[in-house]
């Protein structure tokens, strides 16, 4: 019983990294910009995609199309973690950080996956 005590202290206790990632398609060199609250997940995120079900329909289908090794990903930020302080919002924070990063690559149309440009751009 102590053993599986200490595992979970361990677990509590691994430092996660939370931020602001891409794909880029090599071939076309759309990009899909998105956030996770812990970087790890990214294999998840390729998981789904090769599965097939990932929510991004245009993403989809070109991973099925141009498979895996036609994508690269790239940690664009990693967010400063405040989790010391009592009015952090992990949650609020990534979407500034995700929202900045998709105004700055501006993934739209011909240029990513995220749907037409807004209006007014």
């Amino acid at each position: 019983m102590n053993r599986r005590k200490e595992l979970v202290e361990q677990f509590k206790e691994i430092k996660t990294e939370a931020g602001v990632y891409k794909f880029e398609n090599n071939v076309n060199k759309k990009v899909f910009v998105a956030s996770t609250n812990n970087f790890k997940s990214l294999n998840g995120k390729k998981m789904t995609l090769d599965m097939g079900t990932h929510m991004n329909r245009e993403l989809q289908e070109d991973w099925t199309k141009y498979g895996g090794g036609a994508f690269t990903v790239e940690i664009l930020e990693v967010m400063d973690n405040k989790k010391d302080s009592v009015y952090f919002d992990m949650k609020k924070e990534l979407k500034k950080l995700e929202d900045k990063w998709i105004d700055k690559l501006q993934p739209f149309g011909d240029r990513g996956y995220h749907g037409p440009a807004p209006e007014g751009e």
